[in-house]
């Protein structure tokens, strides 16, 4: 078996250093970081280039054993919207490569791309480096534009033709989930045999089900309260304001429901998405708290806090919210999409619903409200789920997908070629 000892992540339109839940941070950060740190336990050394976008920003940092991040210095030392950072790709593979050639090692075997943007990167390295790349899509231009809702902008063309290629020169792909992988052979042609699917992970040590009672104490939730919970980026595509229409209903539905409802992230996308009038607008301003981002260990408290994690997404490419809230103990109420359906075991770990008709949501939440027994029951269950889990899993079925792009390389070049 083909040895890799040393791979490049591409991440460069976020950082695994940004805070999830603000700007276009995400899951995709988590990931990144969650994977990086697992592959690093099990002896993989893992450099992280991302784009620096801010001045002053130290050339290197070292976020886990085994892990380091450099900030690539390409454009302006500010945030620029990710759709302005292909004009800098050539930059950035220029700065990449001389960071590169001073290193004392001098070389990688591997790179894993995240995101088109990289990817595109990922091909030129991929070329000069003479190593395999394998590549990780996260979210697609085509799955995007068939699920845009209104006000929201497409997926530009330059991204699904840059997606196509990466498809076509990638020596292997990941995805997330088998629907994913299903995704990546009818929009863009992939051949399944070079699809491996490597569900993600969660921190096990930091997202755990214990002491509930003294989160919800610590966070001022009263024990007969129903607390629901949002965590994410505030945009269209993550459904919040179907959250506020099924809680308005299920209010007025039930008058004697001692209801509240948190709101945790930062608004990203469209700037005509207001949070606060579509609160006020449902009548919820008594009920609905508002907080930023939090890091880690206080989000797992705000799960534990919750009765129920609500994700009513237009489209989710593996839920890992779902997944930390499971962790927890806390039932998880999601749209039967993407990789929410691999995340959320219907009626075992939660519910899943069908489309995104208020009424519905309201229907699910009033009927986990209504049976607290069954609630308790899906939350043991969901954290009993969780233990296999873990980052390492994911980790190590990457790790086989590594060794395969190394095998499976030179024929792939030559098919290329030919």
């Amino acid at each position: 078996m083909s040895l890799i000892k040393r791979v490049a992540f591409l991440s460069l339109h976020t950082s695994p250093m940004e805070q999830p839940g603000s700007g276009d941070a995400g899951g995709m950060n988590v990931y990144v970081r969650g994977l990086a740190s697992a592959l690093a336990e099990s002896g993989i050394e893992v450099e992280i280039f991302t784009r620096s976008t801010a001045a002053g920003q130290p050339a290197v940092e070292h976020p886990d054993p085994g892990v380091c991040v450099h900030n690539v210095l390409a454009g302006p030392p500010r945030k620029l919207p990710k759709e302005e950072l292909p004009e800098l790709l050539h930059a950035m593979v220029a700065e990449i490569e001389r960071i590169r050639a001073r290193q004392p090692h001098g070389r990688y075997d591997l790179i894993h791309s995240h995101y088109w943007v990289s990817g595109s990167a990922g091909l030129e390295l991929s070329a000069l480096w003479n190593v395999p790349l394998v590549h990780t899509m996260h979210t697609m231009a085509k799955v995007k534009n068939l699920l845009l809702q209104s006000g929201e902008e497409p997926e530009p063309r330059r991204r699904e033709d840059g997606e196509h290629r990466i498809v076509d020169g990638a020596t292997r792909l990941i995805a997330n989930t088998t629907a994913e992988a299903a995704e990546l052979v009818s929009h863009y042609g992939a051949d399944f045999d070079h699809i491996d699917v490597a569900p993600p992970g969660v921190d096990l040590s930091v997202f755990t089900p214990a002491f509930r009672a003294r989160s919800r104490t610590a966070h001022g939730i009263g024990p007969g309260t129903f607390h629901l919970l949002f965590a994410g980026r505030i945009q269209r595509l993550k459904g919040p304001e179907i959250l506020l229409k099924a809680a308005a209903l299920l209010r007025q539905r039930r008058p004697d429901i001692d209801l509240k409802l948190t709101v945790l992230g930062e608004l990203s996308g469209a700037k005509d998405f207001n949070l606060k009038s579509l609160v006020s607008a449902a009548g919820l301003d008594d009920v609905v708290t508002h907080h930023p981002p939090v890091g880690a260990s206080e989000l797992a408290a705000w799960y534990r806090a919750a009765d129920v994690v609500v994700m009513p997404s237009y489209s989710e490419s593996f839920g890992l919210v779902a997944l930390e809230a499971q962790a927890c103990g806390t039932p998880v109420v999601a749209t039967r999409v993407g990789g929410l359906t691999r995340a959320v075991s219907h009626e075992r770990t939660g519910l899943l619903v069908d489309g995104h008709r208020a009424a519905d949501w309201a229907d699910a939440l009033e009927a986990l409200y209504d049976d607290p027994a069954t609630r308790d029951h899906i939350g043991r269950a969901a954290s009993i789920r969780a233990e296999n889990s873990g980052w390492q899993r994911t980790a190590a079925i990457t790790l086989e997908s590594y060794h395969a792009a190394a095998e499976q390389r030179p024929a792939r070049l030559q098919a290329l070629a030919g």
